[in-house]
Order: C-alpha cells, then sequence, then structure tokens
C-alpha cells in the first residue's frame, strides 16, 4: 500500500520528477561510460601487448613506434634494415621475434607483412581456407570479411600508405586464402600477408612510375574503389615474369619487429645498446602503455568528477522536491495519521518515494550509458580499430555505483522523512 502511494505521489508533479530522474540518469551515465571505458580500453590494451617485451624499429617517438607496430593507430616512425634487425632476431636472448613491413592498405585496412607467428601471437586460427604460403596470398582478419563481405578466393589491388584514396597498386593483386577466427583484438581488422608480397609490390611500384602511361592506366582503379574482374587483373599482370622475392632478398627494409625473451635482461639492456650502436631504437610496451594510461586516466578523473558532482546536484533537486511536497502535503499527512497511519509509516512513504526516483535513474542512467558506449565503439572501431562492449557489466564498479545512488536517495530524503516523523497533528489541523 505505501509502496503503491509513493509510486502515485511521484507523478502528482510530473516535471520535477522527470528533472530529478534526468540530473541522476546523466551522472550515473557518464560514470557508467567511463567505468566501462576504463575496464575494455586497458584490458584491450594490455591484452595486445602480451608476449611483447621491446618493438625494435626506427628512430624516433617511442610511444609512436608502439602506436603504430602494435596498436596500429599511428604512422611508423620509419623503416629499418632486414639485414640489420636479423642480427638482432638471431640473438640467443630473443625466444621469438615477429618481423612487420607495412605500406599498403585495402579500403582502409591495412596490409600487414608478417609470418604465422603474428597469429599464433592473438591465438588466431584459420576458420576458413588456409594460411598465405605464397607471396600476394593474404589471411584477412574477422572484422575485415564481415565488413567489406569478402571471402575465399577474391582478388583485389592495394591502395599505397594508411589511406583508402592512396594511389592503387596495380601491378600486383592479393589474393583471399584465408580468414582469421574473431580474437578481439588488433588482429581482426588487419590484412596479412607475407613480407617478401610487401617488397615485391613496391619494388614493382617503383619501377612502374617511372612509366607514365602506366601511372595514367593505375588511376582508372583508383575511381573505380578497387572493384576488379579476375579478366581486369589478368590483363595487368599477363606480361610479368618476374621471379617472387624471398626472405633472403639482401638490402631490404621492414618497419618493426616485435620481441619476446628468454632473458629478461635484454628487456634493460637492449634500448640502450640499440640506441647507442645503430640507427634503431627499441622501446618497451610497458611503459609506453603506462604513459598512456596514467594520460587518458587524467581525462577520465576529471570526467568522474564531473559526473559526481552532477549527481550531488541531482540528490539536492530531489531532496528540494521532496521538501516542497511534503510542504504542500503536510494536511494529507496529518489525515492519514488520524486515519492510522503510524509515524513510521510516514516515514517510509518519503524515503520510498526518494528511492523511486534514485533507481529510476540508476536504471535509465545505465541504459543510456551504454547506448553512448556504443556509439563510441562504432568511431573508435573506424579510426583505432578498437572495439567496446556495450553489455558487459562491471559487477564490482556498478555494484558500489548503485550502493552510492541508493545512498543520495536516502540523503536526499533524510530531512524531509524526519519531518514528516515529527509532525504534530494537532497544531497542522488547527492552521488548517
Amino acid at each position: 500500500m505505501i509502496v503503491k502511494l509513493a509510486w502515485k505521489n511521484l507523478w502528482f508533479k510530473p516535471l520535477n520528477t522527470v528533472l530529478s530522474i534526468v540530473l541522476l540518469a546523466s551522472s550515473i551515465a557518464i560514470i557508467t561510460v567511463l567505468i566501462l571505458l576504463q575496464k575494455q580500453f586497458e584490458e584491450k590494451f594490455s591484452s595486445n601487448i602480451d608476449g611483447v617485451d621491446l618493438v625494435l624499429g626506427a628512430q624516433g617517438s617511442p610511444m609512436q613506434l608502439i602506436l603504430s607496430s602494435v596498436y596500429h593507430i599511428d604512422n611508423p616512425t620509419g623503416n629499418i634494415s632486414y639485414d640489420s634487425a636479423k642480427v638482432w632476431i638471431k640473438h640467443p636472448f630473443v625466444e621469438k621475434a615477429i618481423p612487420l613491413a607495412f605500406g599498403d592498405n585495402y579500403r582502409g585496412f591495412k596490409i600487414v607483412g608478417t609470418n604465422s607467428d603474428y597469429l599464433d601471437k592473438y591465438k588466431a586460427k584459420i576458420v576458413k581456407g588456409k594460411l598465405f604460403n605464397k607471396n600476394f596470398e593474404i589471411v584477412v582478419g574477422n572484422e575485415v570479411a564481415k565488413k567489406l563481405n569478402l571471402k575465399i578466393g577474391d582478388k583485389f589491388f592495394g591502395s599505397h600508405g594508411d589511406s583508402s584514396e592512396g594511389e592503387v597498386h596495380d601491378q600486383y593483386s592479393y589474393k583471399i586464402s584465408g580468414i582469421a577466427s574473431s580474437t578481439g583484438s588488433v588482429l581482426d581488422n588487419l590484412i596479412l600477408c607475407n613480407i617478401p608480397s610487401v617488397w615485391q609490390m613496391h619494388n614493382a611500384h617503383g619501377q612502374e612510375a617511372e612509366n607514365p602511361a602506366h601511372g595514367e592506366e593505375g588511376h582508372v582503379h583508383e575511381e573505380h574503389e578497387h572493384i576488379h574482374t579476375d579478366a581486369c587483373i589478368n590483363e595487368h599482370q599477363q606480361n610479368r615474369q618476374e621471379a617472387d622475392l624471398t626472405l633472403e632478398e639482401p638490402n631490404m627494409e621492414i618497419t618493426a619487429v616485435l620481441l619476446k625473451f628468454r632473458n629478461k635482461m635484454g628487456i634493460v639492456t637492449w634500448p640502450r645498446i640499440i640506441a647507442q650502436n645503430t640507427k634503431m631504437q627499441a622501446a618497451s610496451p610497458a611503459i609506453e602503455v603506462n604513459r598512456i594510461f596514467s594520460l587518458f586516466g587524467v581525462g577520465l578523473k576529471a570526467l568522474e568528477y564531473l559526473a559526481y558532482a552532477i549527481m550531488l546536484i541531482s540528490g539536492i533537486s530531489i531532496f528540494i522536491a521532496l521538501y516542497n511536497r511534503l510542504k504542500e502535503r503536510k494536511y494529507e499527512f496529518a489525515l492519514m495519521r488520524i486515519n492510522g497511519a503510524s509515524r513510521i509509516q510516514l516515514l517510509l512513504l518519503v524515503v520510498i518515494e526518494s528511492l523511486f526516483l534514485a533507481l529510476v535513474g540508476f536504471l535509465f542512467g545505465t541504459i543510456f550509458g551504454r547506448i553512448a558506449i556504443s556509439f563510441i565503439s562504432s568511431s573508435a572501431q573506424d579510426d583505432f580499430k578498437i572495439a567496446f562492449t556495450p553489455l558487459e557489466i562491471v559487477w564490482n564498479k556498478e555494484g558500489i555505483l548503485l550502493l552510492v545512488t541508493i545512498f543520495v536517495g536516502i540523503m536526499a530524503a533524510f530531512i524531509p522523512a524526519i519531518k514528516a516523523y515529527k509532525l504534530n497533528i494537532s497544531k497542522t489541523l488547527a492552521n488548517a
């Protein structure tokens, strides 16, 4: 009975009720977004560096090297000599080395030259087809295959650089030999081939750049958004008889090497040794990711403080609404007392009204927060190849948030509830 009465009382003045709910829901939504973003952001960034102790690459910004080579969300610092890198790759301290060579993309998805160890690092399986074992055979990430509707045997031309509007490389076509399983990592948004494919493509491109007529022909493909038939592809390749390049080619370059050590002393000593004795650098993903988290954390904290400030304002709004409602309904409360309602029942009526406001605000806040996460995820996946899961529940933090919301509701009702409890029936009715 009290619960039903409390619910009806809330909607006696719907505008006040809606204002209180909107304020509280806004703060809950912001905090929910922050909780989910922080947890999933840290999980995804940390999982992508598992098994990588150092990244070997061209000199420049260590953070840029990590972002480009591990997360594929920045431009590389440059290229390094593969012959020079092999000295470090074959070092006894190194347990596993995964070379990477960048250069092209297909409709905005990066084409990465590497080896099968890269798939093993992310525990990816070939769910359709087989692993690349020839030049220009490729394995596409699960998200790439879904978004572009690719299947085994499809062929396409890549574009130079990271932009889908780059110059089309129509000297050789890539052929899909396999599709990787979904891993929840950056691999889902990559296209993988062997390293000699990258070398051969750019060697051929360099030779064809000297021929203006062919350069004009290449732009025709750019206007057609890479849609090619086998006949079109064969027409461009029928006169090509060059032997495929291999990993034994001299004077070739790669972009970076992901290193995992047997002896952890290498993690400490190699960055200094490599910087002093070579034109390369060795950056630690753990250090750079911690730096990103610290920078990221400053913004999250500021938003969190803002959200709690809004929650405080919503608590004050609920208090004002309940206090004004008590002043307007004191005669009604006095009549309820005459008809048998106890002081405790009046107190509970006010508290339950406040808790209803708090719980409804929490419910809408968590829903709005997850809707916001879905929009953020869509944008982040396009720009940074990172997806967030809106339906995940962080039980410990969201449980605490629920308790804080209930506490705000109880505190907002505290003074009005005490006043309802101490209501003087005779004095109230005498002044009626």
